[in-house]
């Protein structure tokens, strides 16, 4: 049989290797600047769009979506060729994909950083960004199953199937999560409220962690280690088990970020479940990769590839051991809100995607430009930078976690809170500081890596187009494939479209079984009558809250627990949520809960808080926001805001929204009133007046039995 001569597309390899450095810097610089802020709350310069409720998002999405979605696409495009002995499907969608995700990252950055955000974690980005990232998948779905259905190749291996299984998850997951109803170009409210968008929001955000930073790694795992190492993978058994099992559990784990709150018991329970049953599919995928180093041990000494994807598979190993425990309620009670989250989180980014990242940056750069790297030394050396940087990172903030959290649960003798929350947040800033130091460390790796394979593609002489040769795909008969003895799953290696339709299922069913109940058996969100919708002049501070992202640093869900109860007040219900599009649970506590701060407080004393906080409360880390107080609130809009809310199931009365702008007004006034008598003056239309309406009712529906401590 003759063979074929064709050629791999490198170029589109190249544009995406480059694009995962750049914005690896940058997202890695946001991340670094906001812990600084955790230190030194003037880092932001008074400036809006820098502050941490702004920048934390930036960081987020740029290290996700821009660093490893670029290191995604870059492995996939260079592996995909290769594993189906045939180019990419089309030169153009592969330029269309590329141009469009580097648009789609710029534009949502840009817009993050001045306030336009859907509050929803890792899923900020706007309904004209959910629609981009919508048509960009479509487009590189159709370019990844094109290049396979014309493969030379009968066989999928491995890799693809991780492949497969990322693109329908993350469509399903992105498509749902993203249900809003927009208000203007850069406004929305989430489709869903309170407890159900909490459910869906988690559902989404777990799973972006499982496949987008999860499973198309494992898939470059399968391909880049054994290149690496010159074997063949351990055992291709586990990772047929690895894969199914793996997507069909992982679907399920969500709801353990929502212990303890007003989530239905039995999806808390559903989720903890399932997040222990991850370890096995989780620690058999890892082992079967550092089992495919069996032989090439003696090389990791001088190997800076293998050293980095030794570690990025330990790594995995510890991210997937220790997620399965922080799902339990014993640990959970003592993880959530702090510090231990954020630290667990960075294992995985730093060292997982990240050093994984490197290694295949590292291994592939010398391929593409046909010259050997620059310096194996400085490579070395990015190793052991980047492994320090990941300690001081990690270990600081796991000490900060329960230093905290401990704090936070002590009683005094006769029965009162013995520390304030500001005391907790005092002790914690000196280990903020150790883990600012431990992201400088990995930046500094970086950059090294940076200038090492710049001056290998100096030296080098790039091959845009790969010539190969491979024998065409010869399509056996039906009858050959039902005498075939092959193994069982053989039969589905062999068919991609099966592929992705039996992938769609088995990630579909657990979303489907947790969500249809909550959305659909009314006993599972009771309603509280007290419970009222937003006055125009709330909903307006709402969307501000949301804008500065306060939502980073604050929670606003009381647990059961004795001291969240003794130090904030009653905890909170189900039913208090039903009005919030989107809801603002939150994730972690680096200030109070603010689920019962309503009455608290006088106004004058928001006033001051926000304009200087350490005034108000001596030691805060909390930024100032002085152009709340600049900002003129834009009542224009107001009418539509509530017609929006009442398409989204908000029950405002038919024709209010004519009425609505007189009542902002009027609420308004009352507000600048109150700050007068403390003879604070401010016109009644700025922002802060918004603000502190919001901030007055929180809480209010229910009556707390405690007061905030």
């Amino acid at each position: 049989m003759s063979l074929e001569k064709f050629s791999y597309d490198n170029r589109t390899v190249k544009w995406f290797a480059y694009a995962a450095i750049f914005w690896g810097l940058i997202g890695m610089l946001a991340g670094l600047w906001a812990a600084l802020e955790l230190v030194i709350p003037g880092a932001n310069l008074g400036f809006a769009p820098i502050t941490f409720g702004r920048l934390r998002p930036v960081h987020t999405n740029a290290v996700i979506f821009a660093f490893v979605g670029n290191g995604i696409f870059m492995g996939v495009y260079y592996s995909l060729q290769r594993l189906c002995k045939a180019r990419m499907w089309s030169d153009l969608l592969s330029k269309i994909h590329f141009w469009g995700w580097q648009a789609i990252i710029a534009g949502g950055a840009l817009t993050l950083f001045l306030g336009y955000t859907t509050g929803k974690e890792y899923a900020e980005l706007e309904w004209p960004f959910d629609i981009a990232i919508t048509l960009i998948w479509v487009v590189f779905g159709a370019n990844m199953l094109g290049t396979i259905l014309k493969r030379r190749v009968s066989h999928l291996y491995v890799a693809i199937w991780f492949y497969i299984g990322t693109w329908v998850a993350i469509a399903m997951l992105h498509i749902v999560n993203s249900f809003e109803m927009p208000l203007s170009l850069f406004k929305s409210y989430s489709w869903y409220a309170g407890v159900q968008d909490a459910l869906v929001q988690w559902w989404y955000g777990h799973n972006a962690v499982a496949f987008f930073l999860t499973t198309p790694y494992l898939g470059l795992m399968y391909y880049f280690v054994p290149k690496a190492a010159n074997r063949p993978v351990y055992s291709y058994r586990w990772s047929i088990i690895h894969f199914w099992a793996l997507i069909f559990i992982y679907i399920w784990a969500g709801p353990h970020h929502l212990l303890y709150t007003a989530l239905p018991e039995w999806a808390q329970s559903l989720g903890t479940v399932f997040s222990i049953m991850l370890i096995a599919p989780s620690w058999g995928g890892m082992l079967n990769g550092l089992l495919t180093l069996r032989g090439a041990w003696d090389r990791v000494r001088e190997d800076a590839v293998l050293k980095f994807f030794v570690v990025a598979l330990t790594a995995y190993g510890m991210a997937t051991f220790e997620g399965p425990m922080l799902s339990l309620k014993n640990v959970n009670a003592i993880s959530h809100y702090t510090d231990w989250t954020i630290a667990h989180v960075h294992v995985g980014a730093l060292g997982w995607n990240g050093f994984l990242t490197f290694g295949i940056l590292y291994w592939m750069i010398p391929r593409l430009f046909n010259t050997p790297l620059y310096s194996r030394k400085w490579a070395n050396a990015h190793f052991w930078i980047g492994t320090l940087g990941i300690i001081f990172y990690a270990i600081p903030l796991y000490w900060a976690a329960f230093t905290q959290s401990m704090m936070w649960k002590q009683f005094t003798e006769d029965g009162t809170l013995k520390y304030q929350f500001i005391e907790t947040v005092n002790v914690i800033v000196p280990m903020y500081a150790l883990r600012a130091l431990g992201g400088l460390l990995y930046v500094s790796g970086v950059i090294l890596m940076i200038v090492n394979i710049s001056k290998t593609v100096r030296r080098g002489a790039f091959v845009a187009n790969e010539p190969a040769e491979a024998a065409p795909l010869v399509k056996a008969a039906p009858e050959a494939h039902g005498k075939s003895k092959g193994h069982w799953h053989n039969w589905i290696e062999k068919r991609p479209v099966q592929m992705v339709v039996f992938s769609l299922i088995v990630v579909g069913i657990g979303g489907i079984l947790e969500m249809v109940p909550t959305f659909l058996v009314r006993s599972n969100i009771p309603t509280i009558s007290s419970v009222k919708p937003y006055t125009p002049l709330e909903l307006h501070g709402r969307d501000i809250y949301v804008r500065e992202g306060c939502y980073t640093c604050h929670s606003q869900m009381v647990r059961p627990f004795r001291d969240e109860v003794a130090r904030y007040g009653e905890y909170s219900k189900a039913g208090e949520f039903i009005y919030d599009h989107p809801f603002q649970w939150g994730s972690k506590r680096t200030g109070p809960d603010l689920a019962r701060l309503g009455g608290k407080y006088p106004d004058s004393w928001h006033f001051n808080h926000m304009l200087d906080p350490v005034s108000m409360s001596p030691g805060s880390i909390m930024p100032s926001y002085p152009w709340l107080f600049d900002n003129r609130i834009d009542k224009g809009k107001t009418p539509a805001m509530i017609n929006v809310m009442r398409k989204i199931g908000v029950p405002y009365a038919e024709g209010y929204e004519q009425q609505s702008k007189s009542d902002l007004e009027k609420q308004a006034g009352e507000i600048a009133a109150n700050l007068k008598k403390d003879k604070l003056e401010i016109p009644a239309d700025r922002e802060i007046v918004a603000l502190i309406a919001y901030l007055q009712r929180l809480g209010k529906d229910i009556k707390a039995t405690a007061s905030n401590n």
